[in-house]
C-alpha cells in the first residue's frame, strides 16, 4: 500500500498566521484552491483555512477580511497524517476526522497535503467509496 508521502501532492503553500484573511482569499484564488494550510513563522502547522471558514467566520459575521488575520481562525490543532503512514492509515484518519484534506508532516514540518482526489487516484474504489460514504454522511 502507498504511503502518504507517495500520493500527496507536494510543495504546498502556506498562509502565514500574521497575513490577512483577505490575503489568503486572494492566494486561494490564484492557486485555484479551496483551503490553505496556516503557518507560524517557524514553518509549523497551525491549522487549516477553507474558503467555507472565510464565509461562514469572518464575511457572515461581518468582520473585515482585510483586518481579521488567518491564524485567528486556526483550529486548536490541525488533523495531520505522518509522511511515511501508509495510505490505510490516511483513510482512517480521514474518515475518523470527516475531512478532504490532510497535511502531511514530516517531523514538525509540512511537506504536502493528501486530498480526497489524490485517494481516488491512488487507490481502488471499494476503500475510497467507504471513505466516501464515511465524511459525507452524519
Amino acid at each position: 500500500m502507498p504511503t502518504a508521502r507517495e500520493i500527496m501532492m507536494p510543495n504546498v503553500e502556506c498562509v502565514e498566521a500574521d497575513e490577512t484573511v483577505f490575503d489568503a482569499a486572494e492566494k486561494m484564488a490564484r492557486l485555484d484552491v479551496g483551503s490553505l494550510p496556516i503557518c507560524g513563522t517557524d514553518n509549523r502547522l497551525k491549522g487549516m483555512l477553507t474558503d467555507r471558514d472565510i464565509v461562514v467566520k469572518v464575511l457572515a459575521k461581518g468582520k473585515d477580511p482585510k483586518s481579521c488575520l488567518a491564524g485567528s481562525l486556526a483550529q486548536a490543532e490541525a488533523v495531520t497524517i505522518g509522511a511515511d503512514d501508509d495510505a490505510k492509515e490516511v483513510l482512517k484518519t480521514m474518515a475518523h476526522h470527516k475531512v478532504r484534506r490532510l497535511p502531511v508532516i514530516d517531523g514538525h514540518s509540512l511537506v504536502g497535503i493528501v486530498a480526497l482526489a489524490d485517494v481516488a487516484r491512488s487507490l481502488p474504489d471499494a476503500p475510497v467509496g467507504d471513505l466516501v460514504d464515511a465524511i459525507t454522511t452524519d
